[in-house]
């Protein structure tokens, strides 16, 4: 999961990890002003779209690449070591994408919109939190509403991620106003077909270009781009395991740069002191066991996720959803003390800002780990499923 620096020039045949290392170059030069300024990292998400990143996931047949999870959370991890906030719209994005992809094939309008996204490279979004209920998923205030084959929609979303950025957005809201809260579709509405009202700035500790701000949502389409499989199937088979995939692979993408930074830290100490054992150099040894935890983890999550893609009953079962709150789990609380482990190697020029072994960037911005979605909320649901659910603990299993 290495990065070589290059100038952006789309080339026929190169590989989709060269792509995202020419795409991480150009992200890595801005990644310090985004997140000082707390904008949008506009330059990487063009590199995006000149290397045709954005529609990788799609079927070849719809003008993609067919692209698998695992190749997708390389990409997250590549970008990840030069500019999270990147990273993170990219894994976004295809975790949008992953739901269309999945579940969007038997549907003329939604096929036509994946051919549209590959020729355009449109951006997609994510609504899904909601005034009152926060980041709960798997519940809607809002309803959709539809009359006559147009759907209309109003929904108060406390977060929408670079919303103001997106080609399209993908929310979720009550199948009906008569439905209950967790009776919920997905929905596609095309810029041009909604307007957004700013309710909340996004200015946090980390994570700042991904600007996640608050929006009051009004939108209205055709009817046919509600999604026709109901968003409970879409959660459970597809977007809550890339979810925790793809984030996972930009966590692990920031822990190797804070490593790899360390590392060059220690090489450089131990050039001055020939001979010597360089102060930091047992640290090194012991953070990068840690580092080799979470890429196990997480290429564990990526198996487990591909074997089950051939098994419906296996991707709705408690079993995948506890692997993959673990996945998520362990990775988010893992990244922490390897980035503070770099920090300790570092000292002082990594607490520093401007230096090349500077890490509170990395820091800040994997703080966001653990929150999004709440680990206190995933845990609770791995608690109530291994009431019922017994987990296996063959090594093998």
């Amino acid at each position: 999961m290495n990065v070589a620096g290059a100038s952006i020039e789309a080339r026929a045949g190169d590989t989709a990890a060269v792509r995202a290392a020419r795409v991480a170059a150009i992200a890595g030069k801005y990644a310090d002003a985004v997140d000082a300024e707390g904008r949008f990292p506009r330059e990487a998400v063009e590199a995006m779209r000149a290397e045709k990143l954005l529609s990788i996931q799609i079927p070849t047949d719809l003008g993609g690449e067919g692209a698998s999870i695992t190749e997708i959370a390389e990409l997250c991890s590549i970008l990840g070591q030069t500019c999270a906030a990147s990273a993170m719209v990219f894994a976004m994005h295809q975790i949008k994408l992953s739901s269309l992809v999945e579940h969007g094939a038997g549907s003329d309008w939604h096929r036509d919109f994946m051919r549209r996204i590959a020729k355009e490279q449109l951006l997609l979004a994510s609504a899904t939190s909601e005034r009152e209920i926060g980041g709960n998923l798997r519940n809607s205030i809002c309803a959709i509403k539809v009359v006559d084959g147009t759907c209309f929609l109003e929904k108060d979303a406390t977060v929408i991620s670079y919303g103001a950025h997106a080609d399209a957005v993908l929310i979720t809201s009550r199948s009906h106003t008569e439905a209950a809260s967790s009776d919920q579709v997905l929905t596609v509405f095309l810029k041009g077909q909604y307007r957004l009202e700013r309710t909340v700035e996004w200015n946090t500790l980390g994570m700042r270009g991904t600007c996640s701000d608050g929006f009051l949502f009004k939108g209205e389409g055709p009817a046919a781009q509600i999604l026709p499989k109901p968003f409970a199937e879409i959660a459970a088979e597809s977007m809550l395991a890339t979810s925790h995939l793809l984030w996972s692979g930009v966590w692990y993408g920031i822990a190797a740069d804070a490593v790899a930074r360390a590392q060059a830290f220690v090489r450089a100490a131990a050039r001055k002191s020939p001979g010597t054992p360089p102060p930091g150099a047992l640290r090194l040894a012991e953070v990068s066991c840690l580092l080799q935890m979470v890429k196990s983890n997480v290429l564990a999550g990526l198996k487990i996720y591909e074997e089950a893609k051939a098994d419906a009953d296996r991707l709705s079962s408690m079993a995948f959803a506890v692997a993959m709150n673990n996945v998520k789990i362990a990775s988010s609380e893992m990244i922490l003390p390897i980035i503070n482990h770099a920090m300790l190697i570092c000292g002082i020029m990594g607490y520093k800002n401007g230096t090349p072994f500077s890490l509170g960037r990395h820091l800040r911005d994997a703080h966001s780990a653990q929150l999004m979605i709440s680990n206190d909320r995933i845990l609770g649901n791995t608690s109530s499923m291994l009431l019922v659910h017994k987990q296996d603990t063959s090594l093998l299993g």
